[in-house]
């Protein structure tokens, strides 16, 4: 925990999700604070998308609820979640391919109206990531793998969430890309923002995270510091069998 925030950032109460009649999420229970990385772990169908479909309001929850930064906001429509400072970046970055970069970042910011900080984010994303300068002109559709993840990424910085949300940032890149992914979600964590991120990659999400939460058929088995789940025995014969 950072800080002396106390407080969560962002909080899941007793959470329980249904697809018509499939209950997905079981008394789901996680807490976010200020200046975290938190990363949510498990296999396929495990529930991960779905919590993160839930904590946008894609989802409605059938019980418990969802707290940003102490108001509760299960029940609001996504666009108004997203105003009050959560952002996602989604899997397999989803960029509007036929418009430019600079167009995909500035719908980021498109519930803004304050021009100067406006300016102000973009040349910090122009600090943290040079190349997507260089292509602000460029159709995002043409940019690599890796190009798209920073514009992704960026794209969501420009709404300065209080909590951004990343599902599956590993998925289909390169191990070289992943790697990189990872290392931008630090600076990005270091730079003030706070991050929940769900991955499969065990090892490459607990290398970074401060605390972490396996999901495993809708509910939680564990919740632990990094450091203890890299750790603990159950966590490396289900999730780390790659190391």
């Amino acid at each position: 925990m950072s800080g002396n925030n106390h407080h969560p950032v962002l909080q899941l109460k007793n959470i329980n999700t249904h697809y018509g009649p499939i209950h997905i999420l079981r008394n789901i229970n996680i807490e976010i604070y200020p200046g975290e990385i938190v990363c949510l772990l498990g296999g396929n169908a495990s529930g991960k998308t779905t919590t993160l479909r839930t904590i946008l309001g894609m989802v409605r929850p059938s019980a418990g609820e969802i707290y940003l930064d102490g108001e509760r906001v299960d029940g609001l429509p996504t666009t108004e979640i997203v105003k009050r400072g959560i952002s996602m970046v989604p899997e397999n970055r989803r960029l509007f391919k036929r418009m430019t970069v600079l167009e995909n970042l500035e719908m980021g910011a498109f519930l803004r109206h304050d021009q100067d900080g406006i300016r102000e984010d973009l040349e910090r994303i122009f600090e943290l990531f040079p190349r997507v300068k260089e292509r602000l002109h460029q159709k995002a559709g043409t940019l690599s793998g890796g190009e798209q993840q920073m514009v992704a990424i960026g794209r969501a910085l420009m709404s300065r969430p209080k909590v951004l949300l990343m599902d599956e940032p590993s998925m289909g890149l390169a191990p070289v890309l992943v790697e990189q992914t990872f290392e931008i979600i630090q600076q990005i964590n270091q730079h003030g923002t706070t991050i929940f991120v769900v991955e499969q990659n065990a090892n490459m999400a607990l290398s970074i995270a401060h605390r972490g939460y396996v999901l495993q058929t809708g509910r939680i088995v564990l919740a632990d510091t990094a450091q203890n789940l890299l750790h603990n025995e159950m966590m490396r014969q289900a999730y780390l069998g790659e190391m």
